[in-house]
């Protein structure tokens, strides 16, 4: 079927105004007043096309060994998907998000519209299908090592780019100050990006890991954000750090590479047009300069920046720009429930500091804290903050 529109069927309408009457909003466990953050830009319209899912979490004294029966110790069902994820995050922080995706009219799809809609994510772009059964996920969160597994079945029937209508497609680009794409439903995504580009709309692009299409956005984006494991595995060189380079050089179009690292924070590549009296320095040794200016005594995240420098990669080719290197907060032990979805906190707290025009070197720590504070609630959207979060105050003023 179409994209939900005046002209969809009305079995679709009535299932999303079924679910509209029955949304209620999230409360903030920490709140202070909004008078003392910096206003809201005016253009905070964020589009979002990629994955939604249902989460069923359970969590575990430690991971079974094959063949065991063992019991959780926690359970829930709660919301998930990269780019449901992401702009659950980017509402909770003041900005206007929509999103491109598809769900069935199934239990499972009402209750992903509806935490959705909860959340003020416009989702009136969310394609629904008669029949057929929407994405779901196993999560389980190992107590012991603080890791977790994820066993994810696709939605079906999968979504093709010619349900995107170009009335809809014109409407959920109208006014929108950044696109992200998570990676998948790429087909879909490819559309939405060649129109964003068109209309110099910049693009956020996830690299969770190497998926069919990718490579096609990677053209149009302006933003990248990936994994930890992403760049040795696309570029096949001995480093990240090096891989970062062969990334910008493949695509000169790209403004900045940010990897997450996890418990050992993140690392940035900005590409600087500034070509005049720069110095030349290999990557390697400049990124253990940084690791040495490192504060370790810090409990709260923080970055430390080269200057604009040539960034030399012996055997692949010279970037101009700057490399930052972030650390996240030390978080104690018994307060570190679940990591699931955090990297999707971070990519939205990014969007949030390039909507705000927040610098890299409070970008970075901000977004490191939007992350750490979700991981202190189990699932990927419990703990996200509302920007009137004090623990966020610090990094927003």
């Amino acid at each position: 079927m179409s994209l939900h529109s005046p002209l969809a069927p009305s079995s679709a309408v009535l299932f999303k105004r079924q679910i509209a009457t029955s949304s209620s909003s999230f409360s903030p466990r920490f709140s202070m007043s909004s008078a003392a953050l910096p206003p809201l830009p005016d253009n905070r319209v964020i589009l979002g096309c990629g994955a939604v899912s249902v989460d069923f979490l359970a969590v575990v004294a430690s991971y079974p060994e094959p063949d065991e029966k063992i019991r959780s110790t926690n359970a829930k069902i709660l919301g998930g998907g990269n780019a449901g994820n992401t702009l659950t995050c980017v509402a909770r922080l003041g900005l206007k998000p929509r999103l491109i995706s598809k769900v069935a009219d199934d239990p499972q799809g009402k209750r992903i519209l509806e935490e959705l809609e909860a959340d003020d994510v416009d989702s009136s772009y969310i394609s629904v299908a008669e029949g057929g059964n929407s994405p779901f996920t196993y999560v389980i969160v190992d107590d012991q090592t603080k890791t977790r597994t994820c066993i994810h079945t696709p939605g079906y029937p999968p979504m093709h780019p010619d349900e995107l209508t170009e009335a809809n497609l014109l409407a959920a680009l109208d006014g929108a100050r950044l696109v992200h794409f998570d990676g998948r439903l790429y087909e879909t995504a490819l559309v939405v990006a060649q129109e964003a580009s068109r209309r110099g709309i910049p693009i956020l692009l996830d690299a969770e890991k190497k998926r069919e299409g990718l490579d096609d956005l990677l053209k149009f984006a302006s933003y990248l954000v990936c994994s930890k494991k992403f760049p040795q595995a696309w570029s096949g060189t001995p480093s990240i750090q090096i891989a970062l380079i062969d990334l910008m050089i493949k695509f000169p179009n790209i403004k900045f590479v940010v990897v997450t690292l996890g418990q050992d924070g993140c690392l940035m590549l900005e590409r600087s047009a500034d070509n005049a009296h720069c110095e030349e320095h290999d990557i390697d040794e400049l990124l253990e300069s940084l690791k040495s200016k490192i504060d370790s005594s810090s409990v709260l995240p923080s970055c430390v920046s080269s200057g604009i420098v040539k960034l030399q990669a012996k055997g692949i080719g010279i970037v101009n720009g700057r490399l930052l290197l972030g650390t996240t907060e030390k978080i104690p032990t018994a307060e570190l429930v679940d990591t699931t979805g955090a990297g999707d906190a971070f990519i939205g707290a990014v969007l949030y500091a390039l909507c705000t025009n927040m610098p890299p070197e409070k970008m970075l720590p901000f977004a490191s804290q939007v992350a750490a504070i979700k991981c202190r609630s189990l699932g990927a959207r419990t703990g996200l903050p509302q920007r009137t979060d004090p623990r966020l105050l610090h990094f927003l003023t």
